[in-house]
């Protein structure tokens, strides 16, 4: 066992690959969730990549995002993207909103944390509530996709990215959408 989570241990770490030291270029030893080079002491760790995403409602409905890229092209996803080294949660998300939407969001409440999966490595994601009371939504950068979806009209479970955004959409559809907003 590799010291890793169960639903991890079939993926290919951040580090898995590593062989020589980024540093110095001598030999790098790798321990699934560890690299330390023997010739000049630097050390990494596999670390969740960062992301942000928020639930964006408006009028009882929330706004989805087919994914444009792998991992999971064409699955449904909430729109959020990675943090930029040293950004604020907050301030990426704002970012990210209008990358991907062209909306201007208002952050509302934070909903919750989750660890999902990612290609070849996993990503920690920060959830929090929006609503984007003025403009269209245009699908941008990696978004194939943009469509506002009524509780009872949200793709099924099979059809979304992430586990997680299953969860927090149930979330949301059961608390009746409208008392989510903000």
């Amino acid at each position: 066992m590799d010291g890793r989570p169960a639903q991890y241990r079939d993926r290919v770490g951040r580090l898995d690959e590593w062989r020589f030291c980024p540093h110095c270029s001598g030999p790098i030893e790798v321990d699934g969730r560890h690299a330390v080079c023997s010739a000049c002491g630097f050390q990494e760790w596999a670390n969740a990549a960062p992301a942000v995403e928020a639930l964006v409602v408006r009028h009882g409905r929330v706004l989805l995002a087919r994914r444009g890229v792998e991992p999971h092209a064409g699955k449904w996803d909430l729109p959020g993207g990675f943090l930029d080294e040293d950004e604020d949660p907050v301030d990426g998300l704002r970012r990210e909103l209008r990358e991907e939407t062209g909306l201007a969001i208002e952050v509302g409440a934070f909903l919750g944390v989750s660890l999902e999966p990612y290609g070849r490595w996993s990503v920690l994601i920060l959830t929090w509530l929006a609503t984007a009371p003025h403009g269209e939504p245009a699908a941008a950068d990696d978004v194939a996709e943009l469509a506002w979806f009524a509780p009872a009209q949200l793709p099924a479970a099979a059809d979304f990215a992430f586990r997680s955004h299953v969860e927090r959409l149930a979330l949301w559809a059961a608390a009746g959408s409208g008392r989510l907003e903000g």
